[in-house]
């Protein structure tokens, strides 16, 4: 290393090396010829620097990545999010005080100069020569622009930011090459302009825009002359200079900047002072970022639509890039979210579910025959704090959601009836559905092998309460959700109609499984998620004909350019008959039967209860011609909470269940996103009343009328219901093994506390 100065500059050798370098470089670009004697002066070094002529003649400017909106039905804000908070705007767009305060400070003689400006570099380096270090930099303005856009082709890659950035005389003779070309394309006016939208400001604002908004809550076309000298002066060390963290230090820099302009004559003496006198005066907005920052508690369904975009082959063939795309911003989001029915849902949550309850709720309202989602809302909110969470209650594994979804009791027996209707069975079907039985065996699977209830003791199903005893046909067994009686009926459809129409219903487990082929997902032993649910229901409010859930209206580019969209896909499940039948059964359960709590009082809805094993879980799932929506109760977290003996909301109860909580969320949340909104009715079928035993139905086993015994008093789970308790199954979260050592689901593993089928 050579010897340095006492003063600490480098030594006369040193000072002329530092010459001669940068006088070469001057000399080579303006010739616009390779270097000259490269090797004698240690330039062709690998790494260090490339021949001239060899550097690639054109810059690829890639795209500014910008901040990215995403907006409600109407056009109302939901949230923004971006990697960097960029808005691009026109030179037009930016006061010219700040036009005039930027080349001021940073290039003076911007619009005298070339590429280069070789009167700077021979008085930088004259200036560095008698200082003895490195006091004044030589880059113009269109230098500073092309390495700005190498540090945004760099993204986050650090090594390569450091590449963009560092002090080389290989990056130096690149940086000179480019800027020449950018010169002679863009000139002067757009360059000053892509410079403008390219730097950044400090306060993870880049671009003179975001500067603006972020440092004085106006748009860069109103900054003042004193506003436009402070943002100017922060370029050189947006740390440093930085106005929000040190006023002083940044009000100096402005003084520098204003005497510049006046030394330069873009402003006079008498302007330069008066603004100097003002004092920094800031009204700062701080920097949002996120879904987190979402407003109409629109948080989770931001999340949903950022994995939509991630998820959806149609914005990219990679989830690479994909991000690549979200990331770089600059779009436009316009979502289906409707602003009445998310407030509707938010308000029915704070109603009925408090932030820090033990158990959470969550509310998914989607648009029947068009698989838009309306509305999408949770009592745990999105956050990293005490009480909220970042997993999205509402949907699958794979958009955000928990790890299994939620059995779903009872809510699913409709499924059942809908694929034994389909293949003839008529509504009026009888079953003997006894208090309690074993589940009958063997029955018919997809395959050749029939499931068989092999167990010891065999697996078996009971009703809510010894009183239930038929036999019972389907409307009244469906009005009052009887266990027994579903069982029997998927024992003899078999269970492939019945995943079959699932599978067209789009009704797949929230983990992205397979639905087992066993008797017990007539119980709801699965998990889903409350848009699955919901959505499935759409489709017989829809007369049978399935759409695919739908986040994202429309989507345009920084430029205003329509991104392609995917629209919701459309296809007839079951007949408009088998539809009509479901709907007619299920105007039964809110009219009679255990939903009577969540009927809507101003127009017809349908809908189906479910709790399951151990009251862990409680669904409603409701719908009218034109809204279908989904809310769960249950336990968020990793703990399962039995839900009984319980406050939530503020509110006791002995025994939650589907009609009892999650019925009147819905309610409240439907009858809110409908209100002045019209009221289509149900086209119905005659289904005639089935004898009962109390109108001389003969049951044949059972007990009927006795309240309970002991073990046996009503609750979920109370007995072997669906064959779990007894099956020794397994899951992958907190319980473990429910008891027994055979396995009558055939080997299937599953969350613990999922059977039940209550309600």
């Amino acid at each position: 290393m050579g010897k340095k100065r006492s003063g600490g500059g480098a030594t006369g050798p040193q000072q002329a090396a530092k010459f001669l370098g940068v006088s070469v470089l001057a000399g080579v670009v303006l010739a616009g010829i390779a270097i000259p004697g490269a090797g004698a002066l240690g330039l062709a070094a690998k790494g260090t620097v490339e021949g001239f002529d060899e550097i690639p003649a054109n810059l690829k400017t890639p795209p500014l990545s910008q901040r990215t909106t995403i907006l409600d039905s109407e056009g109302g804000l939901i949230a923004t999010v971006y990697s960097r908070d960029r808005q691009v705007v026109p030179l037009t767009a930016i006061s010219p005080y700040m036009q005039k305060a930027i080349v001021a400070i940073e290039d003076s003689r911007f619009y005298e100069h070339g590429a280069i400006d070789l009167k700077g570099i021979l008085r930088a380096v004259n200036r560095n020569a008698q200082e003895g270090g490195a006091a004044q930099g030589a880059s113009t303005l269109t230098q500073q622009y092309v390495k700005n856009v190498f540090v945004e082709e760099a993204g986050d890659d650090e090594t390569k930011v450091r590449e963009a950035q560092e002090k080389s005389l290989g990056r130096k003779i690149r940086e000179l090459k480019y800027s020449i070309q950018v010169e002679e394309e863009l000139g002067k006016k757009k360059i000053l302009e892509n410079y403008l939208n390219i730097t950044y400001f400090g306060q993870q604002a880049y671009g003179i825009e975001s500067a603006a908004q972020r440092y004085f809550s106006k748009p860069a076309k109103d900054l003042t002359l004193e506003e436009s000298a402070l943002l100017a002066g922060v370029v050189q060390s947006p740390s440093r200079f930085d106005p929000v963290n040190d006023s002083q230090e940044a009000m100096k820099r402005r003084n520098v900047v204003l005497q510049r302009m006046a030394d330069t004559k873009d402003i006079s003496q008498a302007e330069a002072d008066a603004a100097k006198a003002k004092p920094v005066t800031l009204k700062v907005t701080k920097p949002k970022n996120g879904c987190i920052t979402a407003v109409k508690g629109a948080g989770f369904y931001c999340d949903f639509v950022r994995n939509t975009f991630l998820d959806d082959a149609a914005f990219g063939k990679t989830r690479e890039e994909r991000a690549k795309v979200w990331n770089q911003g600059g779009l436009t989001v316009r979502t289906t979210l409707d602003p009445q029915s998310q407030e509707s849902v938010n308000e029915s949550i704070k109603d009925h579910v408090d932030q820090d309850d033990k158990v959470a709720t969550a509310v998914t309202l989607v648009q029947p025959g068009t698989g838009r989602v309306l509305a999408m809302g949770q009592s745990k909110p999105y956050g990293f704090g005490k009480d909220e969470t970042q997993i999205n209650f509402s949907v699958d594994k794979k958009m955000g959601g928990s790890n299994f979804g939620f059995p779903t009791g009872s809510t699913f027996k409709s499924f059942v009836a809908a694929a034994a209707i389909e293949r003839g069975l008529p509504p009026t079907k009888m079953y003997q559905a006894p208090y309690d039985m074993d589940y009958p065996s063997p029955v018919q699977t997809c395959g050749d092998k029939p499931w068989v209830n092999t167990g010891s003791p065999k697996a078996r199903v009971e009703n809510e309460t010894e009183s239930e005893v038929g036999p019972y046909g389907m409307k009244e067994a469906m009005a009052k959700s009887v266990n027994t009686y579903f069982v029997e009926m998927i024992s003899e459809v078999g269970l492939c109609p019945v995943t079959d129409m699932t599978t067209k219903l789009g009704v797949i487990p929230a983990n992205g499984a397979k639905l087992p082929e066993v008797p017990a997902i007539a119980l709801g032993s699965e998990g889903m998620s409350p848009l699955t649910m919901a959505n499935a229901y759409a489709t017989f409010a829809n007369r049978g004909v399935y759409c695919t859930p739908v986040a994202i209206e429309s989507i345009t580019d920084s430029h205003g350019k329509a991104l392609t969209v995917p629209k919701s896909k459309c296809d007839r499940a079951m007949s408009e008959r088998t539809a009509d039948t479901i709907n007619t059964l299920l105007l039964g359960v809110v009219d009679s039967g255990t939903g009577q709590q969540s009927g809507l009082t101003d127009r017809q809805s349908a809908g189906k209860t479910g709790t399951t094993d151990s009251r862990y879980n409680a669904w409603f799932v409701g719908y009218t011609p034109n809204m279908s929506g989904a809310t769960w109760v249950g336990s968020g977290g990793a703990k399962q909470v039995s839900m009984e003996n319980i406050i939530i909301g503020g509110r006791y109860y002995d025994k939650v269940f589907g009609g009892g909580l999650p019925g009147p969320i819905w309610k409240q949340a439907v009858s809110g996103a409908l209100s002045g909104r019209e009221a289509p009715g149900f086209t119905t079928v005659n289904i005639p009343d089935t004898p009962s035993p109390a109108a001389g139905g003969k049951p044949t086993t059972g007990k009927p009328n006795k309240p309970g015994k002991p073990g046996r008093d009503g609750k979920p789970g109370d007995g072997q219901p669906g064959g779990q308790q007894t099956a020794g199954v397994t899951g992958g979260t907190p319980g473990g093994s429910t008891g027994g050592t055979d396995d009558p689901l055939g080997g299937i593993t599953l969350p613990p506390g999922i059977i039940g089928g209550r309600d």
